[in-house]
């Protein structure tokens, strides 16, 4: 409690004893940034901004990613320029923000993002009952601007022009001591902005960095301010997370840290389930290497993963109930995508795929007629079938129809009329010739159509080199 208090009164010492408005300054050698790693637009700003008489840095996560050794996938400028004098130098720039003003830059499809260097957070800043600051346009000096930076891996500048790396929070160190250590108090931090409890969660599972103790202690109490947030800003910082590249590591940090409970709340539920534990593992499993692979992911498809086991759930209590299929599978979707408009903004084009894939499951049951064919022809066809393939190796229905398909969907002509004929000899449940019957696996799910209990089973792939868009 004394250590509490003291840090509390006094703030956080600088580790080394050097005061926060002097950076050290690392050179090329020093620092081992590979230039090559660089976008030519970032160069592009920063030299434009340099030209015109202002400083500009390349700041941020891109630098922390350029001494890790990593190409950044965005880069942002900070600039003592102000949002106007930096609109006035580029062609397609564009002011946008209410809680704080930035600059985005465009140079065809790249976009850029700059801001002018943040001054201290006044006491009349607008700030909810809970302290979450709402807006501030306080400009100020670099020094100042890296006060305001949320962890010290976050808040080092680097100037392509002098290939210099200034650091003024001890980042460099603790890049390689593996640490995540939050500037200044961080109750204070966490109430400024509560979303850093969940980017810390989401640097220290991505980079497989350690978090500070004193960094750590306060997110369990402090949690439920999350709850503060406007969903939007929730929604867009749960995607970072779960397209992170690390979405299952992520996904047991916000656990251990208890910062999951209410942001997902019916995969709270789920992930107490064995059969629902597999799927999510699956599905995300399945994101993470799709994106180390460099392959597009659909959000849609994702959030649809991640709460199938509850609309499958409600499917089953509305058809016991005495609802037909089709209506009691909407239903159950309508209700589980109402009970997270709550916590998360999702966006509506995120909405429709999640109904589109989840409305295509029953129809995979139907492998009579005209009705493969048809549905082949669905625009979300391909991420329906990895879905179906997802439900299959997870043991919820039996692999035999995720085979069918994919004998289908990769058959010629001919190879397909054959399978289509062996469904209807089979009544249109199975795909070629009867199906040897297994007696009922204890606690198995039912099928989509309700017509059979799930069985174990597992496809050669789930999502594999397919496309979900």
């Amino acid at each position: 409690m004394i250590k509490k208090l003291i840090r509390k009164i006094l703030g956080v010492k600088e580790k080394n004893g050097r005061k926060s408005d002097e950076p050290v300054i690392l050179g090329a050698e020093q620092h081992g940034i590979d230039a090559r790693l660089l976008s030519s637009n970032a160069v592009r700003v920063t030299s434009t901004l340099q030209e015109a008489g202002y400083q500009a840095f390349v700041v941020g996560g891109a630098v922390r990613d350029l001494l890790l050794g990593v190409k950044p996938k965005d880069f942002d400028i900070a600039t003592n320029a102000t949002p106007e004098q930096v609109k006035k130098l580029f062609r397609r720039a564009f002011i946008i923000g209410k809680r704080f003003q930035i600059v985005h830059v465009m140079f065809g499809q790249d976009l850029l993002e700059v801001t002018t260097f943040r001054g201290p957070s006044t006491d009349n800043a607008p700030k909810d009952e809970h302290g979450r600051v709402l807006r501030d346009n306080t400009f100020g000096s670099q020094a100042e601007d890296a006060e305001r930076r949320d962890f010290t891996i976050n808040a080092m500048y680097y100037n392509p022009a002098s290939e210099e790396v200034w650091d003024y929070h001890g980042g460099i160190e603790d890049i390689r001591a593996r640490t995540l250590r939050i500037i200044g108090v961080p109750e204070a931090r966490y109430r400024e902005d509560p979303v850093r409890m969940l980017r810390v969660t989401r640097f220290a599972a991505k980079l497989g960095f350690q978090i500070e103790p004193n960094t750590r202690e306060p997110i369990t109490v402090m949690a439920p301010l999350i709850d503060n947030v406007p969903p939007a800003r929730v929604f867009d910082e749960m995607l970072k997370l779960l397209m992170s590249g690390q979405a299952l590591a992520c996904l047991r940090q916000l656990r251990q840290e208890g910062l999951h409970h209410g942001l997902l709340p019916l995969l709270d539920v789920v992930l107490e389930q064995p059969l629902g534990v597999k799927f999510v593992t699956l599905a995300l499993d399945s994101t993470d290497r799709r994106i180390h692979a460099g392959k597009t992911v659909s959000p849609g498809f994702l959030f649809a993963s991640l709460l199938w086991h509850q609309v499958l759930e409600k499917w089953n209590a509305y058809r016991a109930a005495g609802e037909f299929p089709i209506p009691a599978l909407h239903l159950a979707a309508d209700e589980v995508l109402d009970s997270q408009t709550e916590k998360l903004a999702l966006q509506r084009k995120i909405g429709s795929d999640m109904r589109d894939i989840w409305a295509m499951q029953p129809r995979f049951e139907r492998r009579t007629g005209k009705n493969p064919y048809k549905l082949l022809e669905h625009p979300r066809f391909r991420a329906g079938y990895d879905f179906l393939l997802l439900r299959c190796e997870s043991g919820e229905i039996d692999a035999e129809l995720g085979e069918w398909w994919t004998a289908f969907y990769d058959g010629d002509e001919t190879e397909r009329e054959q399978l289509v004929a062996g469904a209807s000899q089979a009544g249109g449940g199975a795909g070629g010739g009867a199906k040897r019957k297994r007696p009922p696996r204890r606690g198995g799910r039912n099928k989509g159509d309700g017509q059979g209990e799930g069985h174990e089973g597992a496809p050669a792939t789930a999502g594999g080199g397919s496309d979900r868009e």
